[in-house]
């Protein structure tokens, strides 16, 4: 594989699903990086796949040395009671004198939430704001103090909303639907939007390449559909019934997932199909799920 990305310095302010599928394939293009980590555990995992940990135990300040060299800032922490936990520990190391001089991208996972209830509706990134939850309102915050910060600095920001993620190592529906206690909760007229891990990455790495002074993009396939209908979907590809269907009236969900289904939006995808040297690879479930189960290990392999 060529090396687009050599000179390149990636920090991963947080790890987690997503991140970690970037730091991989920036790694294969020749790009260094480097990870905030909660604990040494964690450090070390990171270690294992080529990346430098930096363990921050809660209340601990981001180290100066840290940023040195970094050219590229990916944040996909979840917003706190404090704002984007990135922000401020970027804020107190610029406070203390630290120079971001090689930096010339930011990243920040955002999340469609912020949108709010939009009735179904087909939107795009001009769709105004209007989040409803903690989190949908942290991370609204926490955009305007990205874009804020990078205008004052004269750094590129990509504010990357992304829809419901599922892929392999278990963010997906198969040992629930394995298990034969899914149900599929119905409710007329409501879909969710998805998109799958490989395009998140892929499309977080076109941005890095290709960075622009302030971009919003929708991560999304474009193709939403029902819960129901995906659950009967991905159980017929694996043999199994068709969950029950339970109305949502009478689903008894807890305060957050009953929050969750107040919301219903469609989400158009042209600002991530436009993005320079992205394609998406999986259109919709039925061909990210087919990725899924095909590289599952068949009966008597190693897994």
């Amino acid at each position: 594989m060529s090396a687009p990305f050599a000179g390149r310095h990636l920090l991963l302010f947080g790890a987690g699903y997503c991140a970690r599928a970037v730091a991989a394939q920036a790694l294969a293009r020749g790009a260094q990086v480097s990870a905030t980590a909660r604990t040494a555990e964690a450090g070390a995992a990171l270690s294992a796949r080529g990346i430098r940990p930096w363990v921050l135990a809660d209340g601990h300040l981001l180290p100066r040395l840290a940023l040195a060299g970094v050219t590229d800032l990916l944040v996909s922490a979840p917003p706190g009671s404090g704002g984007c936990p990135a922000f401020t520990a970027l804020s107190e190391a610029l406070a203390a004198g630290t120079a971001l001089g090689a930096l010339r991208w930011v990243g920040y996972y955002s999340s469609t939430a912020v949108y709010g209830d939009c009735g179904g509706d087909w939107i795009d990134e001009d769709r105004p704001v209007a989040p409803a939850s903690l989190d949908a309102q942290g991370r609204v915050l926490a955009e305007r103090h990205w874009r804020g910060l990078t205008r004052r600095q004269g750094i590129a920001v990509d504010i990357l909303r992304i829809a419901g993620i599922y892929g392999p190592e278990g963010r997906n529906l198969l040992a629930q639907l394995r298990s034969g206690r899914a149900q599929a909760i119905v409710k007329p007229g409501q879909v969710f939007n998805r998109i799958h891990r490989a395009d998140v990455a892929a499309a977080t790495l076109a941005a890095m390449a290709h960075p622009a002074p302030e971009r919003v993009i929708n991560l999304a396939d474009g193709a939403p559909c029902a819960a129901a209908e995906l659950m009967a979907g991905v159980a017929a590809m694996i043999g199994c019934p068709a969950p029950p269907e339970v109305p949502f009236e009478t689903a008894a969900l807890p305060p957050g997932l009953a929050g969750f289904w107040a919301e219903n939006r469609r989400l158009r995808n042209d600002a991530l199909r436009a993005l320079p040297g992205f394609e998406l690879r999986f259109a919709d479930w039925r061909a990210g799920y087919a990725d899924i189960l095909a590289a599952e290990p068949r009966p008597g392999e190693q897994p």
